[in-house]
């Protein structure tokens, strides 16, 4: 289950979770209150449990992964920031952006022990969140953003940068994140692109359309991770594909043969 009010979002899961779109819209602080939160962009990959507390950017291909305790469901609280609210601090504090900051999607602040008191905190609040208090909800998210610009001010470069994607070099960027189960239009968005731009840019680069070339590659790294010993159903997720039945019927579409029968 799952309760979102005024972004600051109380999350619980009995089972194993993994999240359907891989992609992050807006920057959040969260905190691991039990089970596991394995987060990974592709570069990067980092298990967080109980107690630690990391940041996610806004506008990041990440897949979230939750697990439960051994004897404990998956827990965790998170603060969404909105772009608004963002700009107009910027804005107040006179703010230039000088540079955008390269970093990876997820940054790790568990060692920063006033942000995990300020998480813990928030539990307190949860029945008056719960019950709807946006003024509460406001004060909480600048008090956070408080805590994390002191404890490092170049974070405002991170978290102030509210601009749209510009237009990168498509053919790099897909063949890094054609795994990301992700629409068309994120990744347009992502490159700097309309929709109709990111097609038409797409066949000329691959001479195909994305829809095809991204079910393809995709069905070529499964094709070479089971014939190195892999299961189907340890690879479909991390390929992109949302189900093990769609993996299955594109698989001996395009091979002739059921997944299983390569390892056999």
């Amino acid at each position: 289950m799952s309760e979102s009010i005024n972004y600051i979002n109380y999350s619980c899961y009995f089972t194993t979770f993994r999240e359907g779109e891989q992609f992050s819209s807006y920057n959040s602080l969260s905190m691991v209150i039990s089970g596991e939160m394995e987060l990974n962009d592709g570069v990067h990959q980092k298990v967080f449990r109980s107690g630690d507390v990391y940041l996610v950017r806004r506008n990041q291909l990440v897949k979230f992964l939750k697990k439960p305790g051994e004897e404990s469901e998956f827990k965790s609280l998170s603060i969404r920031f909105d772009d608004e609210m963002l700009k107009q601090m910027s804005v107040d504090e006179n703010f230039v952006l000088h540079e955008r900051m390269k970093s990876p999607a997820f940054i790790e602040l568990s060692g920063i022990q006033h942000l995990k008191y300020f998480m813990e905190s928030l539990l307190q609040y949860q029945d008056l969140l719960e019950n709807k208090s946006p003024e509460l909800a406001l004060l909480k998210q600048k008090e956070a953003l408080i805590l994390l610009f002191g404890h490092d001010p170049l974070l405002k470069n991170i978290l102030y940068d509210v601009s749209a994607p510009y237009k990168i070099d498509l053919e790099g960027f897909m063949l890094r994140n054609y795994h990301f189960n992700v629409k068309l239009d994120r990744f347009a968005y992502l490159t700097g692109r309309s929709l109709a731009g990111f097609k038409r840019d797409f066949e000329k680069i691959f001479g195909t359309s994305p829809r095809k070339w991204l079910l393809e590659k995709r069905l070529q790294e499964a094709h070479y991770l089971l014939e190195k010993g892999k299961k189907s159903s340890d690879i479909y997720l991390d390929l992109g594909f949302e189900d093990l039945s769609h993996f299955s019927y594109a698989f001996k579409k395009q091979y002739g043969l059921p997944p299983s029968r390569l390892l056999s």
